[in-house]
Parts: structure tokens; sequence; C-alpha cells
């Protein structure tokens, strides 16, 4: 292989890729670990491999493992974790339901959401302007993220909203048919 300063591709690449992934530890992000990857993968097979591996070759490792780890870094979330805890602001509360830890009036309580809301997803909590306390164990809603740490809650029925939809169109079919009952009856007489 073609020597540069003395020193053999394979090694370049294994040192590049070391230097590359040694910078990642000082700027998080992923901006150097993927080529830093690619490039120490393909310098560890030209130095163990020194007889089978050409440039080209080494040119080929460093596309695929580069693909290969960047695939890895943005669908297997290996280098960042799950992103579970990440919100993307306060509107991103909106609608996540969570379980009262301290019950919740007009003026404090305590809940902790069930996935989203950050590091740690215990919030302060208030009901709704008017609406009755919320007691500890109880499912809750967030209505308005508000934008600060404190949440505006809404006990939760049980039901979601295509639950109360089909309710309502059953009270309405029921209220028809006794309203066409109520008709005949007085066709009827």
């Amino acid at each position: 292989m073609a020597d540069l300063l003395d020193i053999s591709l394979p090694l370049l690449l294994v040192v590049a890729g070391v230097v590359l992934c040694i910078a990642e530890a000082f700027a998080p992000g992923a901006h150097f670990v993927v080529i830093g990857v690619a490039l120490l993968v393909a310098g560890l097979a030209g130095v163990l491999l020194p007889g089978v591996v050409t440039p080209l070759v080494l040119a080929v490792l460093v596309f695929v493992v580069g693909a290969l780890a960047l695939w890895g870094y943005r669908h297997l979330e290996l280098y960042e974790g799950t992103g579970r805890g990440k919100t993307e602001g306060s509107s991103s509360l909106r609608g996540v339901r969570g379980v009262v830890t301290e019950r919740v009036t007009d003026s404090s309580g305590q809940i902790r959401l069930d996935e989203g809301g950050g590091f740690d997803p215990t919030y302060a909590a208030r009901t709704i302007s008017g609406a009755d306390a919320i007691d500890e164990g109880a499912e809750v809603v967030v209505v308005d993220p508000g934008g600060g740490n404190v949440l505006t809650v809404a006990a939760v029925d049980g039901l979601d909203d295509i639950d109360r939809e089909l309710e309502r169109g059953r009270e309405r079919e029921r209220a028809d048919r006794e309203s066409e009952s109520a008709d005949r009856e007085r066709e009827r007489e």
C-alpha cells in the first residue's frame, strides 16, 4: 500500500478514526462518530488483512460502514437513547395523560405524566377554573400546558373522544325514538 509520511494508509485511517471518536466526546451530537467509526473499521481491516485490502476496498469499506453507522445512529437510537423523555415545548404536553400524586385543586397539586415531560415527569398542576378537586391516584389529562411548569388538568372519566361521541350519538338516537314514540301515541289518541 502507498505510504503517506511513512505511515501506511490503514494505520492512518485507524489514527484518524480514533481521533474523530475522541473528538466526539468533546462535541457530542454525532458530528464525528459516524465517520470516525467508518474510518476506524476500514483502517483495522487494512491493518489485519494487509494483502487483501486495497485502497479501493478501503474506500468501499468506509462508505459501507459509514452508511451502516449512520443508519444505526438514526434508527436504532443507540447513541442518544430513545428520546422518550424529550418534549418539543410545552404545547407538546397537551393531551398527555398522567396520574395525580398530590391532590389537585385550583390552587395546588402535583401530577406525574405517563409519557413525555422531559427528564422529570412531575409537574405542579391545577384544575380547570371552577372544577372539583381531583384526588390522589386519579388519572388526568393535560388540558392547558401553560408554558411553565404548572399544568392545567382535567380528570379522565375513562372515555376518550370517540367514546364520548358514540355516547352522544346513542343519546340522540334514544331521544329520537322517544320523540317518535310520543308522536305515534298522540296520533293514536
